[in-house]
């Protein structure tokens, strides 16, 4: 029996459908042609990541003071805090608003290069994989050079400083504190542990900041290709990339506070009493249960998302004018 031809109004219906699943090759030829936005130049990339890098921790940091300080609150000893709105009480009564802002020091210098390595880093490895890729820039392409900006940031910037500011911090918040400030901190754990001193935690940083930035990258880049519609030049409002950064911040710390309470264990002022990122995993689940990963997500997850949200359109705009005082030569 032949079948009956449909009515164009059904076949419009349908095709309009949310549960139609049918993807029509100029549709599958536009996704194929997926760019992750126009390229980049990595120098103004690096440029532009600083500036952001150094202006968001400015303005957040206040609640990386309370997830460190929850993290660092171990519960095998005698809690302090019984949660970040105590956290911050308790600072601003013993240290005054200033309080929360200590420990700042390592951290601002630390996020200038750490966000100019992550953003030089993306836009270089994307712009050789649209090399390789025919100016293709996949998914899995996001992904990837989402991990790579995230190891790169590991070893040259992020796990030097964050050893410095987790142990100035804890050193800050101890009753005889020895640290008199940033340089003289970075002075004194050079002489008593060496340079290897600062990398402690290298693995789980790694592990860390590789998965965090394959997740927001990905996230960000999926996000504005959705919005674009397969075209590189269409707009995306400073409030949009806001919402779409602070939605790939939250993803990335679902996806890896476990790695994040690690790393804090393994670069803290106790970081002795723990062999390996291995030996720490194994020691926090038997003396402290599994829920002890997830210390710190609720100030994490509020600094995340606003960090995200700020560092990519501020790193977004400053790329504009970037590119208006310094357009690229056409090809």
């Amino acid at each position: 029996m032949s079948s009956l031809p449909l009515p164009d109004q059904v076949i419009t219906a349908l095709s309009t459908s949310p549960f139609y699943h049918h993807r029509p090759s100029a549709v599958m030829a536009a996704q194929a042609q997926r760019t992750g936005g126009k390229p980049t130049n990595p120098l103004k990339a690096i440029l532009a990541g600083g500036i952001a890098g150094g202006i968001e921790i400015c303005i957040t940091f206040p609640t990386e003071y309370v997830k460190t300080q929850l993290q660092l609150d171990e519960r095998a000893a005698k809690p302090i805090y019984k949660g970040p709105i105590h956290c911050v009480k308790l600072t601003l009564k013993g240290h005054g608003f200033f309080g929360l802002y200590r420990g700042l020091s390592p951290l601002l210098y630390g996020s200038i290069p750490k966000a100019a390595v992550r953003f030089g880093a993306n836009e270089y490895f994307k712009n050789k994989w649209r090399e390789g890729h025919g100016g293709t820039l996949s998914k899995t392409g996001s992904l990837f050079c989402g991990l790579g900006a995230g190891v790169s940031e590991a070893i040259l910037a992020v796990t030097p400083m964050e050893t410095v500011k987790v142990k100035f911090i804890n050193d800050q918040t101890s009753k005889n504190p020895k640290f008199k400030g940033f340089f003289h901190g970075v002075r004194e754990i050079v002489k008593e542990k060496g340079l290897r001193g600062t990398y402690q935690g290298l693995t789980a940083t790694i592990l860390k900041q590789g998965s965090n930035q394959a997740i927001r990258f990905f996230v960000m880049d999926s996000l504005r290709e959705w919005y674009r519609g397969g075209d590189p030049n269409k707009y995306i409002h400073p409030l949009i990339t806001g919402l779409f950064g602070g939605f790939a911040g939250a993803c990335s710390v679902f996806g890896n506070t476990p790695l994040d309470v690690v790393k804090t264990r393994m670069q803290g002022l106790e970081a002795h009493k723990y062999k390996s990122t291995w030996d720490c995993i194994v020691k926090i689940w038997k003396h402290e249960g599994p829920k002890a990963f997830y210390k710190g997500t609720v100030p994490r997850l509020s600094r995340v998302c606003i960090d995200v949200a700020i560092v990519f359109i501020i790193y977004d705009e400053i790329v504009k004018v970037l590119n208006k005082a310094f357009p690229e030569p056409t090809k």
